[in-house]
């Protein structure tokens, strides 16, 4: 078991840095973007890239240089910033990451500030919205779909299942506007993110509509496995033979029907967590929520990019990727003891 969790670890981290080498390099080969801030700033910001590596400066043109910015100072002097060769670049960062563990500074977003504070200040709002969601959502869509299984073919389980479609077929943002609509224009709920230096939000209603809205799609898509898990084992030979011994219907449900349909339906968990951190993203922009999402899309669509907080905006969400599949792996043989990770 143990030689097989490394193992997994291993190819994931492995795989991580392919694809951030992959990433980091076609990042690299857009179109260097010009710092927006202060002169010193700016001057600040250029210089930590010649320290790094990412740039070269000169104070005369350079023939076929690819320049990033000419800079003009007070005392008339001008100089010029060149991008260095993307794949020196890129050994430049795997050093700095190693040894410094510097992951390059804002350029639009929050000018001349490391990536990964401006990251960490939004990372666990972001994360705060997700778990609560999660865990909202498990209880609520499990219990749906085993209502649904028992009162599997009746009017219950025709409005649940009728219900469940709609939802699923609503997009997220649609959903979303609805209830904008219905809760925030009534002076109910705030119509955006309270302002957390403002002493009179109440900060817990901010909460309210992204819990709904992350909520409910993955509410429908736990009933609707859960209830096609439960009908077919509820089906199977081994529940028959456990009511004939004598177990009631919710006995043999519950210690057998249910635990079973555990098997499929756990990594579905872990794939919903994923998928509703995909689908924060839009929320979060819409509704200006200070998370990673947000930060994901402001850093595309700035006047200027900030490739940098999008790159290690990426490495997180490909991170957490990875290490959903290897708790997925390793998560099989704690459900279902017959199940023997590495077994020959």
């Amino acid at each position: 078991m143990w030689k097989y969790v490394l193992k997994r670890i291993g190819l994931a981290l492995l795989t991580a840095f392919i694809v951030l080498s992959l990433t980091y390099i076609l990042i690299r080969m857009l179109p260097a973007q010009k710092f927006v801030g202060t002169p010193a700033q700016q001057t600040a910001y250029y210089d930590h890239e010649v320290t790094m590596g990412y740039m070269y400066k000169s104070e005369t043109p350079v023939e076929g240089g690819e320049l990033v910015d000419k800079v003009t100072y007070e005392d008339y002097s001008v100089v010029y910033y060149y991008k260095m060769p993307v794949m020196v670049q890129y050994f430049s960062w795997l050093g700095n990451i190693i040894t410094r563990w510097d992951w390059g500074r804002s350029v639009s977003i929050q000018p001349n500030v490391d990536v990964t504070v401006i990251l960490g200040t939004r990372l666990a709002t972001s994360m705060k919205l997700n778990v609560i969601s999660i865990f909202t959502s498990l209880p609520l869509g499990i219990g749906l779909g085993i209502w649904a299984a028992l009162k599997k073919n009746k009017m219950t389980d025709h409005i649940i299942s009728t219900v469940v479609m709609i939802l699923i077929a609503l997009p997220g943002f649609v959903l979303f506007t609805f209830l904008l609509l219905a809760f925030c224009y009534n002076g109910s709920l705030p119509t955006q993110w309270p302002n957390p230096t403002d002493p009179t939000s109440w900060k817990a209603a901010g909460y309210v509509l992204p819990i709904i809205c992350l909520s409910l799609g993955s509410i429908c898509g736990y009933c609707r496995f859960v209830r096609a898990e439960l009908c077919e084992v509820m089906e199977s030979e081994y529940l028959l033979l456990a009511r004939t011994k004598g177990l009631t219907r919710g006995q043999a449900i519950v210690r057998h029907a249910l635990k079973n349909a555990m098997v499929p339906i756990f990594p579905s968990i872990l794939a919903e967590f994923l998928g509703i951190m995909g689908g924060s993203t839009i929320l979060e922009r819409l509704y200006g929520i200070p998370g990673i999402g947000d930060l994901f899309v402001r850093s595309m669509n700035a006047a200027s990019p900030d490739y940098n907080v999008l790159f290690v905006d990426m490495a997180i969400f490909t991170t957490f990727g990875l290490l959903a599949g290897v708790l997925l792996d390793m998560s099989y043989g704690f459900i279902d003891p017959r199940i023997r990770m590495g077994a020959r």
